[in-house]
């Protein structure tokens, strides 16, 4: 009896029965561009800083932590900007707990959230962890979205919650506010909560328009970041959001007590306090970005447009084959599941280096 056979004689709710869980391979090798890290880890004078914040919580770990993490939060409106302040920001152990707080707030049973994929993989398992329906939107044939098509999908479905992910996981580029504009205007018949996902926007081209800028007079625009990628702190699982001040008040309702640990609060209050240091990165990340579109190009692939820290690319005949011999040659990139696509993080100019002889040595056979 294997373990999803023993899982089945539990007794499982029945929309949970069959499914599987999120997750990616996690595999020793020793260049690992499958999950959109920030390979370039976190620099030595942010290091001590975050250090010396979490020894200064020590004393105290026997007490709650701030129950409304106040300073982490004003910290937050700081680096966001845009006349934002701490009541239009809530933080939550990494975006997805943000967004299925926000689906514990806005779906459950009974109600509809909608995305557009291919997109992040997690909208439906948060949904369905929620009870919430699922419905899935359409792009077109190149995986674009446009504000009609998406605002047509919308009336016709009239979801409760809508992810809109900018820059878009896979694929990797970002949405053109017209879309995000048009998507809260279609979900206004039902009231929709509109989330604009911008776990890499820190990654985009210069020029390229955040929706935070479209957050005032629209109290049902919720837009999600995360420390994970850009400020290289994926294992301190940080995420947030900005929003109308009313949405951190629904929030408040369904989180857990105390869900921010002191450690958590600590570590990203120091991080943002040298977010200079911590972002230094993010112009070299996105030169090999580009360098890998530009080189996948010349080897006769095609690779979508990227405003992130990765590249989706196609024209691969055999995904999985490329996939094991890159493995192969100690170089861990994502298979997406998409026919004949593949996904890989931009990392250090070697580790970039790394992915691009061995695609070369695969593709001349």
């Amino acid at each position: 009896m294997d373990q999803f056979e023993r899982l089945n004689q539990l007794p499982l709710r029945d929309d949970l029965r069959g499914q599987h869980p999120y997750g990616a391979p996690q595999l020793d090798v020793p260049i690992l561009l499958n999950v959109n890290e920030n390979t370039f880890g976190v620099p030595l004078d942010a290091k001590e800083a975050i250090l010396k914040a979490v020894a200064d919580e020590l004393d105290g770990l026997n007490r709650y932590p701030d129950r409304e993490f106040t300073e982490l939060r004003r910290a937050l409106a700081a680096y966001l900007g845009h006349g934002l302040t701490e009541e239009n920001i809530w933080a939550a152990n990494g975006s997805n707990e943000v967004l299925q707080q926000l689906l514990q707030a806005f779906g459950g049973p009974g109600r509809r959230a909608m995305g557009f994929p291919p997109t992040y993989s997690m909208y439906p398992l948060l949904a369905s962890g929620t009870g919430t329906a699922y419905v899935p939107g359409v792009r077109g044939d190149d995986y674009s979205l446009t504000a009609e098509s998406a605002a047509a999908q919308v009336r016709e479905s009239a979801p409760n919650v809508i992810f809109l992910c900018s820059p878009n996981n896979p694929t990797g580029t970002a949405l053109g506010l017209d879309v995000v504009e048009a998507v809260y205007e279609a979900g206004e018949a039902s009231q929709a909560i509109v989330i604009v996902d911008e776990a890499y926007v820190e990654f985009a081209h210069t020029g390229t328009s955040s929706a935070l800028t479209l957050l005032p007079g629209r109290p049902r625009l919720v837009v999600s970041r995360t420390m994970s990628k850009a400020f290289a702190l994926a294992g301190a699982r940080l995420g947030y959001l900005a929003s109308a001040p009313e949405v951190a008040d629904a929030i408040r309702l369904v989180r857990l007590p105390y869900h921010l640990s002191a450690i958590t609060q600590a570590t990203a209050v120091a991080a943002l306090r040298n977010s200079d240091s911590l972002l230094a990165n993010v112009e070299a990340i996105k030169v090999q970005r580009d360098r890998i579109v530009t080189e996948l190009s010349a080897m006769g692939l095609a690779p979508a447009p990227s405003d992130s820290n990765y590249v989706f690319f196609g024209g691969v005949a055999d995904p999985h084959a490329l996939w094991e011999a890159l493995l192969a040659d100690g170089v861990l990139i994502r298979d997406v599941g998409i026919p004949g696509h593949l996904r890989v993080t931009a990392g250090t100019e070697a580790e970039t280096t790394a992915f691009l002889d061995g695609l070369r040595r695969f593709l001349n056979g």
